[in-house]
């Protein structure tokens, strides 16, 4: 397949470098006579052809994946394609191996549409792995063990002191993040008809997904069955006698935790079998850093070193709730530790402010590692990835000569808009979090997603008139996106991130 590259004369040796490696099709680099690519049109790019471009035909022709024109007439023209390549040129030597194997755009970029066809490859791959598999048991469909993608279980912490409307909207939204199986966290003194009226809460939400309760109280644990739990957690030698007679009879899962040494594990096991419960889950127990972690991770493996089929609870939470760090990097290493200890629960309360998005990290992170695993590979170039703040790869940074650049320094004074000044902030609206805008002299508050779109509208509306003022607010609006997608808090003229 041979390829033309159609760019401009800035980027033109930036592109030649991209593609001195790539081996698996023939490119040739037309520039044309612009500087920036991504102000190509068909005028510019035919003259190029007639004018600059006399070799053997070509299969494709690549234009910036920044460019805007359409270019449909032209390609019927000519008689060749014509689409739009990366938005970067150092992206060439990645995009293009795929170039006989997709159909790419003329209206998405090539590095987004690649991106887009590689999370759907991965989620196609994934479902079929989950179908090909025939687990230790199911929860309401939900498979568990042999080798089924580890489950995210989400606890509504003290579910037991909330109102039905709050448990209401945290299962939505634990299960619009990936949640697996929901949690009702029962808090030190609840009482049976709170534990019932917590479950029917989250029964009412979605009765077809695995709900368990989360006490060690025999007299809760009973209350939660007789409710329509699906799971227990968790059981030990205490209250296995007194709840293993619902829990057989209902045959839901339990989860088994050791009494006091990690030995006591099995013995409380053993104790589960014999009075008939089925479908046992195994939670060594993961202890926070700082509380012994390493030995915990070490009884892990010492379990499953003895016992390679009884599915494994994880307690991801145990951890990230008691570390001031971000989030995402820690559950995606929790989860590749579980993974590779053939983990088969992964469990977050998604409790404190730091820890929030955690069961939509999990979610990602164990289905990472499930493809990691069957590709017999490292969770990289997977096709799904937690990459948020860092880049996989870094943009060349631009030079420049010094004795062209022209020093910044702020304007000291400032001067107040004729037309009035504006408070901006995050709010909560029905379909979710948004940025507002609100003109204090005339209370026109703009709502909306973007800092673009809020802009637009406060420009359209005729609200500003001075220069400084729009530059202050699209640098603020900015601040509030970053901080909306981030999920930050944002304060107006106070700094982002310190």
């Amino acid at each position: 397949m041979r390829v033309l590259l159609a760019t401009g004369k800035e980027a033109a040796g930036m592109v030649t470098e991209a593609i001195r490696s790539v081996t698996s099709v023939e490119c040739d680099v037309l520039t044309q006579d612009i500087n920036i690519a991504a102000f190509s049109t068909p005028k510019s790019l035919k003259r190029a052809l007639e004018k600059i471009y006399r070799s053997e035909k070509t299969d494709l022709i690549l234009v910036s994946g920044l460019c805007k024109s359409d270019f449909s007439g032209l390609e019927k023209e000519i008689g060749t394609p014509i689409r739009l390549g990366p938005r970067h040129a150092y992206d060439l030597g990645d995009i293009l191996p795929f170039a006989e194997k997709i159909q790419l755009s003329p209206h998405i970029p090539a590095d987004e549409l690649i991106a887009i066809k590689r999370r759907e490859d991965a989620k196609t791959h994934l479902d079929a792995l989950e179908c090909n598999i025939t687990p230790e048991f199911a929860i309401k469909g939900v498979k568990i063990g042999g080798g089924a993608r580890m489950k995210v279980c989400a606890e509504i912490v003290d579910a037991t002191q909330l109102s039905v409307d709050t448990i209401e909207r945290t299962m939505d939204y634990f299960l619009e993040n990936g949640a697996d199986i929901i949690d009702i966290g029962v808090h030190i003194g609840a009482k049976p008809d709170e534990v019932k009226r917590a479950v029917k809460a989250a029964l009412a939400v979605a009765d077809d997904v695995p709900i368990s309760v989360d006490t060690l109280d025999g007299e809760l644990i009973l209350t939660g069955i007789e409710t329509g739990v699906d799971m227990v957690l968790s059981l030990t030698s205490e209250n296995i006698p007194e709840v293993s007679e619902a829990i057989a009879k209902n045959d839901i899962a339990a989860v088994v935790i050791p009494d006091s040494s990690p030995e006591s594990l099995f013995a409380n096991m053993k104790m589960a079998k014999e009075h008939g419960i089925k479908h046992i889950i195994a939670d060594p127990v993961l202890n926070a850093i700082g509380y012994g972690i390493a030995n915990s991770i070490y009884n892990y493996y010492l379990f499953r070193a003895e016992d390679k089929g009884t599915p494994l609870f994880f307690g991801v939470g145990n951890v990230t709730e008691l570390m001031d760090a971000d989030s995402t990097g820690v559950n995606a290493t929790l989860a590749g530790i579980a993974s590779d200890l053939n983990a088969d629960i992964l469990f977050t309360p998604e409790y404190s402010d730091k820890a929030r998005g955690s069961v939509r990290e999990l979610r990602v992170a164990s289905e990472m590692m499930m493809l990691a695993k069957a590709r017999k590979s490292a969770p990289k170039d997977i096709g799904l990835d937690l990459l948020v703040l860092k880049e996989k790869r870094r943009k060349p940074i631009m030079r420049f000569h010094d004795e062209l650049n022209i020093p910044a320094m702020m304007n000291e004074g400032w001067k107040l808009d004729p037309t009035g000044c504006f408070r901006i902030g995050i709010c909560a609206v029905e379909n979710g979090t948004m940025i507002y805008a609100e003109h204090i002299p005339t209370r026109k508050r703009i709502v909306g997603s973007s800092a673009k779109e809020v802009m637009d509208t406060i420009l359209r509306l005729g609200l500003i008139s001075l220069l400084e003022h729009a530059a202050y607010l699209s640098m603020e609006l900015t601040k509030a996106e970053l901080a909306l997608r981030l999920d930050r808090n944002y304060g107006q003229d106070e700094e982002l991130f310190k």
